[in-house]
């Protein structure tokens, strides 16, 4: 039934197309190697990536108001609210014309969790979890070189703490609802995305079809 209530929602909510879009959560420590095959799911399988991180790094670049106030909040060393980083999300999704969206980086806490699923009405299809051993991950971080002045040993050591510590209870709570897709994350490249396909080939499918 297409009521007023239905029509307003759908413009919170919905995609350029109209339609509740399938948002898919992409979780894993640093190093985990998740950026990479995000970029594989997009050639693949057609969806969107956005990075929470990016978004918020755009938005200040921007040198807008909301911009201002989030590069304000980072340097002093406070936490971005929950619903500064959904609404770029939500602006993102809306503006975007696709209606699959890889979500990379984000819910970062069980707080960003239950606010995204508030503020949006948006439940995720699954959660694409790469489960990475601390070794590797670290391994990787201080081997790619990219210049990253929070690529050292110790700064590292930290973010996978942060990520353990605020990032599992969002995996145990999907866990508990059969949401969550593990990826073994350790292993080349190619081998990790073999996994990565068979969790989306049903789809492959679909638009095949």
């Amino acid at each position: 039934m297409g009521s007023i209530a239905d029509a307003a929602n759908k413009e919170v909510n919905g995609t350029a197309s109209g339609k509740k879009p399938t948002v898919i959560f992409v979780l894993g420590g640093p190093g985990s190697g998740k950026g990479t095959q995000c970029a594989y799911i997009v050639e693949h399988f057609g969806y969107t990536h956005l990075s929470a991180g990016d978004l918020l790094r755009a938005e200040i670049k921007s040198g807008s108001e909301n911009g201002t106030m989030i590069q304000n909040m980072i340097k002093e060393g406070k936490i971005v609210p929950s619903e500064v980083t959904i609404k770029l999300l939500q602006k993102a999704i809306q503006e975007n014309g696709n209606d699959k969206f890889l979500i990379d980086g984000f819910p970062r806490n069980e707080e960003n969790r239950a606010a995204f699923e508030k503020v949006t009405g948006i439940e995720p299809k699954f959660v694409l979890f790469f489960d990475c051993p601390e070794e590797e991950m670290e391994r990787r971080l201080l081997g790619r070189n990219q210049g990253r002045e929070d690529d050292n040993i110790e700064t590292i050591r930290k973010r996978f703490k942060v990520f353990l510590e605020s990032s599992l209870p969002v995996i145990q709570y999907y866990e508990a609802k059969g949401k969550v897709r593990k990826i073994h994350a350790a292993k080349p490249i190619e081998e990790v995305f073999q996994e990565v396909k068979a969790v989306f080939s049903p789809e492959a499918e679909k638009v095949e079809a």
